[in-house]
């Protein structure tokens, strides 16, 4: 046989060999893609989830070092910032001082009590910390602020940075509690409870001459009577509040601020003051916490709210808010589970809104107030505990009692967060009631961190919902007008500019809807509503026109003549709905619509609202439902289409009837496209919406969705922060949201399948 012979069966064999081992590669690259795109999704899942876990985990308290000081008792600690020494006042009034290293006592200093030779027989913490107030038993007050000086080697040195004496019982009796405060201007305030039960508040004021540098000096005694038996007293950072709790289980406040002003107020230039007039008090407010002993208060960060600690081992967190008939009044705004003895002290962070408490059994317990969340809780690490402190930078907690005391690291990194804090309503400090609150900062240190993404995940539904109202019906019946009813001719230009409306860039659109749509749509409101009836009623009109034409006349008529008198009645009816739109405000609406909704209604009318954004994102959202759902209506098949109009159904009767069904799973597969692109819209939202974490059902308010809210919050997130990982998972929240509309918009469309398969 001849080479020439041979060829024909030759090359046939080498195509085939090469088909072959092209459609292996193509399935290889086709697999390998497929595989990447999955371990993209899943690489980005688990680093989202990576970042929002510590979120949820709680806090680490972990012992460290402990020591003995006899000198120490059961007096209350300060700790400095590098937690490597603390101080406390001893029963003999001197300052005393040691390290954790457990070297020698340092900065041993005496104080005025020392020098007057009395002794301490109560001692508190200083209302804001790093200090103490005592009481000797001379009935005199003793308030020490402290500040540390760095040593060349070794820890810190405390130091007396402020000091007052005061005498709250002229009678010079023992003193059985004291509280103490000293502002920066060298003012003073001491409350204390005295042998014969009245309770007394001494405060001291003073102000300096600018001009020559005089300084004077004017004491105040309030007589606050006698409210039972006193079991606790707490004054916030600067005096102005004084809480008292009893044994009957009340709680009362003063506000020291609104006590009337002495008749023979003394004012005596360049020294202090040595007379103290005495005034009465503001009537206090009054709650009922519940029968058992209040044993421990303590206030909050802001000095906004007070931990309440109770003999039956109950911790609860009250606050002022306003009643219905506007009145302040004392509520209880987070209960936290009972400790199992008595609350024998509290110690507030000075840095978050959290707090330690220590039971009468040892118990040790964190808390955080916002979240309603029981970080840690242990046991401690001493004998008989008393007092606790808190670390300045709040990453330690110091135990004193009998003598002894404990150092323990804190590790508390995200306690504002927590399912309720996220999801629930929450009763913040400063507010009257109850809400969903996003407010991740402000210009004040003692902040209470906001973090709901409830009015996120609303806002993320309501713009979604205001989009789809006008996307679905115009994007659906579009499709199905331009895949059955308008010529072909025709189509083949309208369909690839509907589908070239898809890459507009949304900030495009956001602009015009911000700058251009928003402030028209304000000033044209009744317009705008008179559209929904003129628009419908010019293309009514156009059908039945065009309809009412000979037979003969419509068929010399080009194609598409239908199409242009449709667009010449729609755009007569935008006209008229905009001609007659003022005189519609000023007949139905007092001449301005924003006015009238706000008189007849109570609502406001902000320019940035739901209805621009519906129009702007539904603009942006039309285009994917009308080219996904013309696919679904041109892909059923022709036969179909043919045999019903062979049975005698007109073409709507056939497009209803059989097209429809048939198209269904397409048609909600591009609603649910649609509804994707929506939910994960983020510079329409941005511009058109005045971005506000509201929760209002009114189409004329606001919003904030949870696209925008992560495009505005990251910049100014810290890194590692709470708030940077709460972004984050306002993030996975939107991938679950998404995938589980995805999976059930699947399930569905795969019934809808089944269902009109058979057709």
């Amino acid at each position: 046989m001849s080479h020439s012979d041979q060829a024909p069966t030759t090359q046939p064999a080498a195509t085939s060999r090469r088909r072959r081992l092209a459609d292996r590669f193509g399935r290889a690259a086709v697999a390998a893609g497929g595989l990447a795109i999955i371990a993209g999704v899943m690489g980005i899942l688990v680093f989202v989830l990576v970042e929002t876990a510590p979120l949820v985990r709680g806090a680490r308290v972990v012992p460290d070092v402990s020591r003995a000081d006899a000198a120490l008792g059961d007096a209350p600690l300060a700790v400095d910032e590098k937690r490597d020494a603390a101080a406390f006042l001893a029963a003999d009034g001197t300052l005393r001082a040691f390290d954790w290293a457990g070297g020698a006592a340092r900065g041993i200093a005496p104080t005025a009590a020392k020098n007057a030779g009395a002794k301490l027989v109560a001692t508190a913490a200083l209302a804001g910390g790093q200090g103490f107030a005592a009481a000797d038993d001379a009935g005199r007050a003793l308030l020490v602020r402290l500040s540390w000086q760095s040593a060349p080697q070794g820890p810190s040195v405390p130091a007396i940075a402020a000091e007052a004496s005061l005498d709250v019982d002229p009678n010079h009796r023992p003193v059985a509690l004291v509280a103490g405060a000293l502002d920066d201007d060298g003012g003073a305030t001491a409350a204390a409870a005295l042998a014969d039960g009245r309770l007394v508040v001494l405060r001291r004021a003073v102000e300096k001459n600018e001009i020559t540098g005089a300084s004077s000096a004017a004491e105040t005694r309030l007589d606050l009577g006698a409210p039972g038996r006193v079991a606790a007293l707490a004054l916030t950072g600067e005096g102005k509040r004084l809480f008292v709790g009893g044994e009957d289980g009340t709680l009362r406040l003063y506000e020291l601020d609104d006590a009337p002003a002495p008749t023979d107020a003394t004012v005596n230039a360049k020294a202090d003051a040595t007379t103290a007039p005495r005034a009465a008090a503001a009537r206090p407010l009054e709650a009922r916490v519940s029968e058992a002993p209040i044993t421990a208060l303590a206030p909050l960060l802001g000095d906004r709210a007070i931990v309440v600690g109770q003999a039956d081992g109950s911790l609860t967190v009250w606050q002022t808010a306003r009643g219905d008939d506007g009145a302040p009044r004392l509520v209880e705004i987070h209960r936290f589970p009972k400790r199992r003895a008595a609350v024998r002290a509290i110690a507030a962070s000075p840095r978050q809104h959290g707090f330690f408490a220590l039971d009468a059994a040892g118990g040790l317990g964190l808390f955080h107030s916002t979240s309603e969340r029981t970080l840690w809780t242990g046991q401690a690490a001493i004998p008989a505990p008393r007092s606790l402190a808190f670390a300045p930078k709040s990453d330690g907690l110091f135990v004193a009692g009998g003598g002894r005391a404990a150092d323990y690291a804190v590790d508390n990194p995200h306690p504002e967060v927590g399912f309720k804090a996220l999801f629930g309503k929450v009763w913040y400090e400063g507010y009257d009631k109850p809400d969903y609150v996003w407010q991740s900062s402000s210009g004040a240190d003692d902040f209470e961190p906001k973090l709901s993404l409830t009015p996120l995940l609303f806002g993320t539904l309501k713009g979604t919902f205001y989009s789809l109202i006008l996307a679905v019906p115009i994007g659906v019946l579009g499709a199905m007008y331009a895949s059955q009813f308008m010529h072909q001719r025709i189509k083949k230009y309208v369909k690839p500019v509907v589908e070239i409306m898809a890459a507009l860039p949304s900030v495009v659109l956001g602009f015009l809807a911000g700058l251009w749509l928003a402030p028209r749509l304000e000033s044209g409101f009744a317009g705008a509503l008179l559209m929904f009836l003129f628009v419908p009623l010019a293309a009514v009109a156009a059908g039945r026109l065009y309809d009412r034409l000979p037979a003969e006349a419509r068929r010399r008529l080009p194609s598409g003549t239908e199409a242009l008198v449709a667009v010449f009645f729609l755009a007569a009816g935008v006209w008229c709905s905009v001609e007659l739109g003022p005189t519609v405000e000023r007949l139905f609406f007092g001449g301005r619509f924003p006015g009238w909704l706000l008189s007849t209604f109570g609502a406001t009318y902000d320019q940035r609202n739901a209805v621009v954004v519906g129009l702007a994102m539904g603009f942006a959202v039309i285009p994917i439902i009308f080219s996904v759902a013309e696919e679904a209506f041109s892909n059923v098949p022709k036969g179909l289409v043919a045999g019903s109009l062979a049975l005698g159904a007109s073409r709507w009767q056939t497009v209803t009837k059989v097209v429809l069904p048939s198209a269904s799973p397409g048609i909600f597969s591009a609603i649910m496209i649609g509804f994707g692109r929506a939910v994960g819209e983020t510079m329409i939202v941005l511009m058109a919406t005045g971005n506000t974490p509201i929760m209002s059902l009114s189409p004329f308010n606001g919003f904030r969705t949870l696209s925008a809210n992560i495009a505005v919050e990251v910049p100014e997130a810290p890194f590692g922060g709470t708030l940077y990982r709460t972004l984050f998972l306002a993030g996975l929240l939107l991938f679950a949201l998404t995938f589980a509309v995805n999976t059930a918009a699947e399930l569905v469309r795969q019934r809808l399948r089944n269902r009109f398969s058979n057709l």
